[in-house]
């Protein structure tokens, strides 16, 4: 079945940088895209970012342009989230996605804090 599981968050300070990561299985991870969203206390989940299936084409939100970054491993099945500059309007819970023949599946989620 397919299964999504992403790295422990953490507790940045401002400024600061972390990396998550989702390793797939499950399904033949190279041919689909992949996302990562975000959700934030009473707020909607949103598209952060995006990236095809060969790796081509990243797209980042406005709110994360410049600062985020996702990138993907074929090899290993897994794809990342880097993300630089934290500021205090980015801790959320962050969940990698994949829709896979019409079905979307999500991680369990991991909560990433931002405070000095």
């Amino acid at each position: 079945q397919v299964q999504l599981v992403e790295s422990r968050g953490g507790v940045v300070q401002p400024g600061g940088s972390l990396r998550l990561s989702c390793a797939a299985s499950g399904f033949r991870f190279s041919s689909y895209a992949m996302r990562w969203y975000r959700q934030a206390p009473g707020k909607e989940r949103e598209l952060v970012a995006f990236i095809t299936s060969g790796g081509g084409s990243p797209s980042d939100a406005d709110s994360v342009k410049g600062r985020f970054t996702i990138s993907r491993d074929n090899a290993e099945n897994t794809f990342y989230l880097r993300m630089n500059s934290l500021k205090t309007e980015d801790p959320a819970v962050y969940y990698c996605n994949a829709v896979v023949k019409g079905v979307s599946y999500w991680g369990q989620g991991t909560q990433v804090t931002v405070s000095s």
